[in-house]
């Protein structure tokens, strides 16, 4: 078998996970570099340990280093702002991109709903955290009825937020709704992210609220089985992705003021409450929201490669 390898930039707590995952479960990838800016970071560390090049020169440390030739894919784990400067830096090089930021350059990728779309983009945007986690539910009620209005809340632990997300809050919100309606199919889409301070931290929980026509009791049977059956295509790539209680759907009271969020007149809600644990290969299980991230990247990853 062939193997690609790889090379990750950003060696804090999403890189050195990406890592580990492409050691322990990926097939068709091999680790290469592992590129920093931090040259005491544990990431740079550990791969140092496990025999792996590494650099703390960031991307221009990347490119210079003897073995940037052998590399066919490279993550970028860093931040939104500092894509744009790695993305621009390794462009001449032909490299594949998969950016884990919500810099969106190249297209939104959600495996379990677009992933052979863009198998030859050479830079994929994984969106966020609870843009994996609540596109696909989007997506499989849109691909039974139209979505209205889709709003997803996903409420990570405060440790599990490091400074890369916080510092991209902004750009959280503004990748994910665009993608919510890009990628998962709603006339208009919102996102909202939580951090929350319990001791001792909570796994991630993400809630999606979609706006949908549904008179027919049938028609409410093929959204709850179609939300099912994602659930179980995200789990094949994250095991600790499930649904947290049946899914619920509602009619919405006839004098209740939707009008505010669509020009459409839904008559039903449809809740999904979701709650994805981490498979803890370097996080703590309660970063799901990490964890979802790099799984995500990585069986993207596995499709170009093996492509």
């Amino acid at each position: 078998m062939t193997m690609t390898k790889v090379a990750i930039i950003g060696s804090g707590n999403i890189g050195t996970d990406l890592m580990i995952k492409v050691i322990r479960t990926a097939e068709h990838l091999e680790m290469g570099v592992m590129a920093g800016i931090a040259p005491a970071s544990d990431g740079l560390a550990r791969a140092a340990r496990m025999g792996f090049a590494t650099t703390h020169e960031g991307v221009e440390g990347l490119v210079a280093h003897p073995g940037f030739d052998e590399i066919g894919i490279v993550f970028d784990a860093t931040s939104a702002k500092a894509h744009l400067h790695n993305a621009a830096v390794l462009e001449p090089h032909g490299k594949r991109l998969i950016d884990l930021t919500p810099a969106a350059i190249g297209p939104y990728v959600v495996p379990a709903v677009n992933f052979d779309e863009h198998l030859d983009a050479p830079d994929v945007n994984m969106v966020t955290c609870g843009g994996q986690a609540t596109i696909p539910i989007v997506a499989a009620i849109s691909r039974v009825v139209p979505v209205a209005y889709a709003e997803i809340v996903a409420s990570i632990a405060s440790r599990s937020a490091g400074p890369g997300t916080r510092a991209n809050i902004d750009e959280f919100t503004e990748t994910t709704s665009a993608a919510i309606e890009q990628v998962g199919g709603a006339r208009r889409g919102k996102a909202i992210i939580v951090l929350n301070p319990a001791e001792p931290p909570l796994i991630m929980r993400d809630t999606v609220f979609a706006l949908v026509t549904a008179p027919d009791p049938a028609v409410r049977e093929q959204i709850d089985a179609s939300v099912r059956t994602m659930v179980d295509d995200v789990a094949a790539y994250v095991p600790g992705y499930r649904l947290k209680q049946r899914v619920q759907i509602t009619e919405i009271p006839a004098d209740q003021p939707v009008h505010t969020l669509t020009p459409d007149a839904p008559t039903h809600q449809v809740s999904v409450f979701l709650e994805v644990e981490g498979a803890a290969h370097y996080l703590p299980a309660y970063a799901g929201n990490l964890d979802i991230m790099t799984s995500a990247a990585v069986r993207m990853a596995e499709g170009i490669a093996a492509r």
